[in-house]
């Protein structure tokens, strides 16, 4: 462990287990090219080796496990010619799915702050370990992008149409909904983590055994006392649909979401429908990659990324302006520009 600790990611193999720490705790380990290259060396290196028998993934320090990806510095690259934000988003998506598709367990522990590129990281996982402190979100809708990392995967197979809900909204769920949605396998009070890991590291093969004797029942789930409203009035694939579904509901509940719909973009709530819908319909996650790539290297360069990140993360007036303004100014070609197939050459691929 010497000398690594400056390091933004420690990738290190202790005892039988291949070790995946997060070391960026002033930015609540938000993901960097550098910091992907490096986990997926580590990766590529313990898949074949003998020794190694599981992979745990969590972070060294700080409030949460990972915010997302450098959001910032995708911005600045897509208000030039997006070329550096087209290789951070290639080489992210092939560190997710080279976790999606990895033959030995791997352990994620969604311990704090788990949104964006930390679900990416952290949802191919075998075990999904959450706390009291989770706090799971998509929050992209709300910077003019959608979320993506698997997303369009991961949220469209939730129950009914929390998934949508979820994409639309950005809202955050805590530790026990998490599990209650399937997206967390276990629920683990954070003061006993530590002594799960070290269980874990002395005996790799038991994984199954430690976590079960860990977990605790998860505390109860407020968003399923929405489940009725959620699928009800979230039913459609059209957000001008899912907006009047809304408002004529009228219930104090419909209007707190209509509320936080009137704050993201339009653009980008139309691509995550769009995205969700088409995802559900795919039966490879390479597709699934291959799809979101398509659309965060166009919508990286559009203006409602450009302006979200301005106001919610440069700026912070949180008052962005997006282009076009409503729904009904998002048309239908515009969002088929974003899926449509990109150049030969262009196109993302998985690891070979």
């Amino acid at each position: 462990m010497s000398g690594l600790s400056d390091a933004e990611v420690l990738c290190f193999a202790e005892g039988g287990v291949g070790r995946i720490r997060l070391n960026r705790p002033k930015a609540i380990h938000a993901l960097t090219l550098g910091m992907c290259e490096a986990m997926i060396e580590a990766l590529l290196g313990w898949r074949d080796d003998p020794l190694i028998r599981m992979i745990m993934i969590d972070h060294a320090e700080g409030r949460g496990f990972c915010a997302g990806g450098d959001i910032r510095f995708i911005a600045d690259s897509g208000a030039g010619d997006g070329h550096d934000a087209a290789r951070f988003f290639f080489t992210e998506y092939r560190l997710d799915h080279l976790l999606f598709t990895y033959p030995k367990p791997v352990v994620a522990f969604m311990d704090g702050i788990t949104m964006g590129g930390g679900v990416g990281i952290s949802q191919p996982a075998r075990y999904r370990v959450a706390t009291e402190r989770t706090v799971y979100a998509m929050p992209e809708s709300g910077i003019g992008l959608l979320p993506d990392v698997g997303g369009g995967w991961y949220l469209s197979r939730l129950p009914g149409r929390t998934g949508p809900y979820l994409a639309l909204t950005g809202a955050r769920i805590d530790g026990g909904e998490s599990v209650a949605l399937g997206l967390a396998t276990h629920f683990i009070p954070a003061e006993n983590l530590d002594q799960v890991k070290q269980t874990l590291l002395a005996d790799p093969g038991q994984v199954d055994a430690v976590l079960a004797q860990a977990e605790i029942a998860p505390p109860s789930a407020a968003i399923l006392d929405h489940r009725g409203q959620i699928d009800r009035l979230f039913a459609s694939d059209r957000l001008e649909d899912v907006l009047a579904a809304l408002a004529e509901d009228g219930s104090e509940w419909a209007e707190k979401q209509l509320a936080t719909l009137a704050t993201k973009s339009p653009q980008t709530c139309k691509a995550s429908l769009r995205l969700l819908a088409e995802s559900l319909m795919l039966s490879d996650f390479a597709d699934e990659m291959r799809s979101e790539y398509r659309v965060t290297t166009r919508i990286c360069r559009r203006h409602d990324f450009i302006e979200g990140v301005r106001a919610l993360i440069v700026d912070k007036d949180n008052a962005p302006k997006w282009n076009p303004a409503t729904p009904e100014g998002v048309t239908d070609a515009m969002i088929d520009e974003l899926f449509a197939p990109l150049p030969s050459g262009e196109e993302w691929t998985p690891l070979p």
